[in-house]
């Protein structure tokens, strides 16, 4: 069972969206508030399970509307995927994956872990 990790920062409050096996999965911007920060924790429970991919890697990709999971390769030439809310707004964002295959399979964890995860606070 996934969980939402809400921690404090210098800069403000984020979460990390961690798998069963404690594996960071996705990560929030950082938020001024709490109450902002647990407004994005339902936007990913609501829009996650629902969204479509845009594989932005692919030649000639089918551009999909919000919400969505943009995958796209970043300057190290790793992929990533961001989750969009219906607003456009990035909700949540993903680590570096070598292979496509796992960026994929990142995504899919999100849309199962995030709308039954709980929240929980960490240091």
């Amino acid at each position: 069972m996934g969980k939402f990790a809400v921690k404090t920062v210098k800069t403000g409050i984020k979460f990390n969206l961690k798998a069963g096996n404690g594996e960071i999965i996705a990560t929030s911007e950082v938020y001024t508030t709490k109450s902002a920060c647990l407004n994005g924790i339902e936007s990913v429970r609501k829009n996650a399970p629902v969204a479509p991919v845009e594989d932005q890697t692919a030649e000639g990709f089918a551009v999909e509307k919000n919400p969505k999971f943009e995958v796209y390769a970043d300057k190290a030439g790793e992929f990533r995927f961001r989750l969009k809310a219906r607003n456009g707004e990035i909700i949540a964002v993903s680590e570096g994956y070598k292979a496509k295959a796992s960026c994929l399979n990142g995504i899919e964890s999100v849309k199962k872990n995030a709308p039954d995860a709980e929240i929980v606070e960490e240091e």
